[in-house]
C-alpha cells in the first residue's frame, strides 16, 4: 500500500474538493433561481409555453449528462461561428461548459420536482388566497412558493446529492476536482486503490454533510407534513 503518497498529496485533493464544492453550488445556485419560473410554467395554462418546458426537461433528462458536457464542451467548437463570435472566450473555458452543462441539467430535474410539489398542493389553499384578493405575484410569492419548496425538500435533497456526483465528470475535460486528481496521482504514481479510496471517501464526507443540512431543514420547515401518530 502506498499511503504515503496519499500524505503528500493531501492539499492537491484539498484544492479538488474545494473545486467540487464550488461546481456543485454555482451549478445549484443558478439552476435554482432559473427552476422556479420554469415549474411555474410547467403548470401553466398556457398550452405553447407548457410544452416548450415539457420538451426542455425531457431533453436533458432523457440524455447523459456526459453526452451533455462533450456536446457543450467539444461540440460547440466544431462550429464556426461560434468560435468567431464574442462568446467564444467564454465557451473555450472548460469550467464555465461545465457549470453550463450542469446548470441545464440540474435545472430540468428542479423544474419537474418542483412542478411535482406545486401540482400537490392543496387546493384549498390557492382557493383561499383568490378569496382574500391576493394578485397573482403575491399569491406566488406567498403561497405557492413556500408550499411548493417545502413538499420539495426530500426530493431537491436527492437532486442535490446527484449534482454533487456528477461533478467528477468534470474530470473528463481537463477540470482537477476531486476525481480528476485522483486520476492524475493514479497516472504519475502507478497506483490505484488508494487515490480512489481516498476520492470516495470526500464525496462521502461531503454526503453525509448535504444529508445532515437536509434533514435539518425538512425538520424546521416541512415538519407539519410529517405524518402525525
Amino acid at each position: 500500500m502506498s499511503w504515503d503518497v496519499i500524505g503528500e498529496n493531501l492539499g492537491l485533493y484539498a484544492e479538488g474538493a474545494k473545486l467540487t464544492l464550488f461546481l456543485t453550488i454555482a451549478s445549484l445556485g443558478i439552476a435554482f433561481v432559473l427552476s422556479l419560473p420554469l415549474a411555474l410554467g410547467r403548470n401553466s395554462h398556457i398550452p405553447l409555453l407548457r410544452n416548450a418546458i415539457a420538451s426542455y426537461t425531457l431533453v436533458f433528462r432523457g440524455t447523459p449528462l456526459l453526452v451533455q458536457l462533450f456536446l457543450i464542451y467539444y461540440g460547440l467548437a466544431q462550429f464556426g461561428w461560434v468560435r468567431d463570435s464574442v462568446l467564444w472566450p467564454w465557451l473555450s473555458s472548460p469550467l464555465v461548459c461545465v457549470i453550463m452543462t450542469f446548470v441545464l441539467n440540474t435545472a430540468a430535474y428542479t423544474t419537474e420536482i418542483f412542478a411535482g410539489g406545486l401540482r400537490h398542493l392543496p387546493p384549498g389553499e390557492i382557493e383561499a388566497a383568490r378569496a382574500y384578493g391576493m394578485s397573482p405575484l403575491t399569491r406566488a410569492r406567498r403561497i405557492l412558493l413556500p408550499a411548493m419548496l417545502t413538499r420539495s425538500l426530500t426530493l431537491y435533497g436527492n437532486e442535490t446529492v446527484m449534482m454533487l456526483h456528477a461533478t467528477s465528470l468534470a474530470s473528463t475535460v481537463t477540470l482537477l476536482e476531486v476525481t480528476g486528481v485522483a486520476r492524475n496521482i493514479t497516472l504519475n504514481y502507478y497506483i490505484m486503490f488508494e487515490p480512489y479510496v481516498t476520492a470516495a471517501a470526500i464525496y462521502l464526507a461531503l454526503t453525509l454533510t448535504l444529508v445532515l443540512l437536509f434533514q435539518f431543514a425538512q425538520a424546521r420547515w416541512a415538519g407539519y407534513l410529517q405524518a402525525r401518530t
